[in-house]
């Protein structure tokens, strides 16, 4: 399995407007182009951590749907409650992205 782990600030709005925007999409097509096969959020203060599990590297795939329309629609619904952790340095969907530095799995 493969990972991914997108960092943002999260608005002081209920976490569950958020949940709600990911439980009415995961149902369609987008988690099957980006192979997306679980996803967790998390929040911390003012920091929001989107956990995403595929099967094969979420990134990549991330970068070829930012044009469909249900990810032009999450993302229009997602302004509300979320925004750059760093607006300076952000450009894409990528660089939300946090760098994995250490892993480990049972054998």
């Amino acid at each position: 399995m493969h990972h991914a782990l997108i960092v943002a600030r999260i608005a002081r709005s209920p976490a569950q407007d958020i949940a709600g925007v990911f439980a009415a999409s995961d149902p369609g097509e987008l988690r099957h182009l980006v192979g997306v096969t679980q996803r967790s959020l998390f929040q911390f203060g003012d920091v929001y951590m989107h956990f995403i599990e595929a099967g094969a590297g979420p990134g990549p795939r991330i970068a070829k749907v930012t044009g469909h329309p249900e990810f032009v629609d999450i993302s229009r619904k997602l302004e509300a409650y979320v925004s750059p952790y760093d607006p300076q340095t952000w450009r894409s969907p990528r660089d939300a992205m946090g760098r994995c530095f250490y892993h480990w799995e049972r054998d």
